[in-house]
């Protein structure tokens, strides 16, 4: 009797540190789209469906691509191996579209960034010396759409501009909020 008291214990232990795992991350995902600083970027279609998943548009963004020059100094031969942590800071331009306007590995780009600016945390490819920029990835590039919908998207992308709003938290940490043909939403992504 008593060693089954213990056994429901733990069990119920363990239920409650899984299911606070759980609400953390949904609370932590939920806080930035509600806090989070917007930008928008431009986006440009990659692969519009998944058998197993359903329909998703996989997106590369025009900061996707950031310009060796910009960073502040070059990766550390660790950091070269390429999935380190890159720090862009961004800028909106007259169209309102973010551009990247410094980069740098580990931490954000010195001095802090202005009000007009904001830094946004990825992971970097592999650096080549010779390579005029390096691939990064901010964790937004699966976009979920209804069933029939991937295609149609990719197509119309080819044809013309499409934009993501990013919620980005002062860490650094994007979530998609909302994904627009021109200036018409059309999927905005839930609070939870």
């Amino acid at each position: 009797m008593n060693g089954s008291r213990w056994l429901l214990a733990i069990a119920t232990a363990v239920a409650v540190v899984q299911v606070g795992f759980l609400a953390s991350m949904i609370v932590g995902r939920a806080a930035i789209l509600q806090d989070g600083r917007e930008v928008f970027l431009e986006v440009r279609p990659v692969d519009p469906r998944d058998l197993l998943r359903g329909d998703y548009v996989v997106l590369d963004y025009n900061i996707s691509q950031v310009a060796t020059e910009l960073f502040v100094e070059a990766p550390s031969e660790e950091d070269r191996a390429g999935d380190a942590s890159v720090y862009v800071r961004l800028k909106a331009n007259a169209d309102g579209l973010w551009q990247p306007i410094a980069a740098r590995y580990g931490q954000a780009p010195e001095p802090a960034a202005a009000a007009d600016e904001i830094d946004i945390r990825g992971k970097a490819g592999t650096w080549h010396g010779d390579a005029a920029s390096v691939s990064i990835d901010y964790g937004v590039e699966r976009f979920y759409v209804p069933e029939g919908e991937g295609l149609a998207i990719e197509r119309d992308m080819n044809v013309r501009p499409f934009r993501m709003k990013l919620a980005i938290d002062v860490d650094g940490t994007a979530q998609i909020k909302s994904f627009h043909d021109g200036e018409t939403m059309l999927y905005a992504e839930p609070l939870y």
